[in-house]
């Protein structure tokens, strides 16, 4: 029997586990570590350098190469397959982090290496060079190719990336076990069965491993999050975790706290109330931007005038969560499921350029932090001209802005990017416990004043005119710098630099 042909199947299994591993570690990296292309910039370079070192060393095995190769692949399977859940705890229980993920990522990348190299030692007999060569770095393109696809549409959704590391992790032994077959004839009898009792071993515990994933990653997850752990799952963007203590109930995403329960009241009155108030009449379409926790629909459904509320969110895990779990429906008082209420998810950016509105009477931007590109981009002069093109000439908009105090220059970059984009701003801030002292502007395409009064009939736990006019008030350390400030755009991502320096010295 002619087995060339199944060690080729090899390689692209090969490749499409090497790869899976790299964009395993990258995205990890981004979801604990955020700005996702330092990140995987960071992990693609390192990655790449250390198949280097490995295509070099292989120079140094003389002998025995086929029991090498097969002794690589498990160490590969190990390594590369125990590399999530390794992640996962030691983000949870060490201080440095980085240091243990940048070696993970090296020493996968130097096994990796190893394997074209012996393996093309090992077909040299059946090919001549120009043959061989062509077909092992074909399949190993192939290999890469089918990694890249299968990564963000199948494995990170449907299997998530604790378990799809040791599923694959798990391949590669299978391959070594494989190998112990087909490269019985140049492999030493007495090492044969030591081989595949190694190789049998690494599967079973990997697919052991495997099956108790969640296990695994609830471990790293008490580790993490001090509070009891309620609710875990992680969708095709994001790892969503609610805790509930003895305050009340928390959402975090990719370990970020988004709120707590026992005093969001205060951060989404500050965040919609400004704005419909703003606006000159009676609001009745409003477009809600993020946000999907309904947390802040529910402040928007007060206004007995609204007759529409367009919420678009980018995870539909996130909003099928706020209209189903109990305690999120509670506190959202079931906003999403009012019929008033039409939830799209897309990414806010995409479906602003791409979808035909009714403009809107009020817009409220309640979106993440800018800690990475992608989310960067939602700041950016592009946004807010798109934007502009969904509102009347007397809309109002409002922006989530990060902390003026924290990350000062943030801060007054997205103030300075709207006011670049043709809006007339209003800076404000409030203090939320969770938080700390929390901003957000105001803004309109012409001049317009702060509303003064605040309708007793709304009924909120927090705000009234008194506390409202006092929220635009800055104090000095945390007013507009004196230095000048870039304005964000898509072509430079000012304001993803600035809040990086600004919150990393708070780590």
């Amino acid at each position: 029997m002619n087995k060339t042909p199944l060690l080729f199947i090899n390689v692209i299994i090969i490749a499409t586990c090497g790869l899976i591993y790299e964009l395993l570690a990258g995205t990890l990296a981004s979801y604990v570590l955020g700005d996702s292309v330092t990140q995987f910039s960071l992990i693609i370079g390192i990655y790449l350098s250390a198949m280097g070192v490995g295509s070099w060393l292989s120079r140094f095995i003389e002998k025995n190469v086929a029991e090498r190769f097969i002794e690589i692949e498990l160490a590969v399977a190990v390594l590369g397959g125990t590399s999530a859940p390794l992640l996962f705890l030691t983000f949870a229980s060490l201080s440095f982090f980085s240091v243990i993920l940048y070696s993970v990522v090296f020493g996968i990348g130097v096994l990796v290496g190893l394997e074209i190299p012996l393996l093309m030692r090992i077909l040299k007999d059946e090919f001549d060079f120009k043959e061989l060569v062509a077909r092992v770095l074909a399949l190993d393109y192939v290999g890469a190719l089918a990694a890249s696809i299968l990564f963000p549409i199948f494995l990170v959704p449907t299997l998530g990336l604790v378990r799809t590391s040791l599923v694959f992790g798990a391949m590669n032994a299978a391959v070594g076990l494989w190998g112990t077959w087909l490269l019985a004839h140049l492999l030493k009898p007495n090492k044969i069965l030591v081989l595949r009792i190694k190789a049998v071993l690494v599967i079973a515990l990997l697919i052991i491993g495997a099956i108790k994933s969640e296990s695994l990653t609830k471990l790293a997850e008490s580790e993490l999050f001090q509070e009891t752990i309620i609710y875990a799952k992680s969708s095709y963007y994001q790892r969503i975790v609610v805790t509930r203590s003895r305050t009340g109930f928390a959402l975090f995403l990719n370990g970020n706290l988004q709120f707590n329960s026992f005093d969001e009241y205060r951060y989404h009155e500050a965040l919609v109330h400004p704005a419909m108030l703003a606006y000159d009449g009676e609001p009745k379409n409003i477009l809600v931007l993020g946000g999907g926790d309904g947390l802040a629909v529910r402040e928007v459904l007060r206004y007995k005038s609204v007759e529409k509320v367009t919420l678009v969110d980018l995870d539909p895990a996130i909003t099928n969560l706020a209209k189903n779990l109990p305690l999120l429906v509670d506190l959202n008082k079931d906003a999403l499921n009012n019929k008033r209420v039409k939830i799209i998810n897309s990414d806010a950016f995409v479906w602003l350029d791409q979808n035909k509105t009714e403009p809107f009477d009020v817009v409220i931007a309640d979106f993440p932090d800018p800690n990475n590109f992608a989310l960067g981009k939602l700041y950016s002069t592009r946004f807010y001209k798109l934007l502009k093109e969904k509102l009347r000439p007397d809309s109002t908009l409002v922006i989530q802005s990060t902390s003026p105090l924290y990350a000062r220059n943030s801060y007054w970059c997205i103030v300075n990017t709207l006011e670049a984009s043709g809006f007339k701003t209003k800076p404000f801030q409030t203090t939320v416990p969770s938080f700390g002292i929390w901003g957000y502007v105001l803004a309109k395409q012409k001049d317009f004043e702060i509303p003064k009064e605040v309708p007793k009939d709304l009924k909120l736990n927090f705000l009234d005119s008194d506390s409202f006019v006092s929220m635009f008030d800055f104090p000095v350390d945390a007013s507009e710098p004196e230095d000048d400030l870039e304005i964000n755009r898509l072509d430079n991502q000012a304001l993803v630099r600035y809040y990086e320096a600004e919150w990393r010295r708070f780590e």
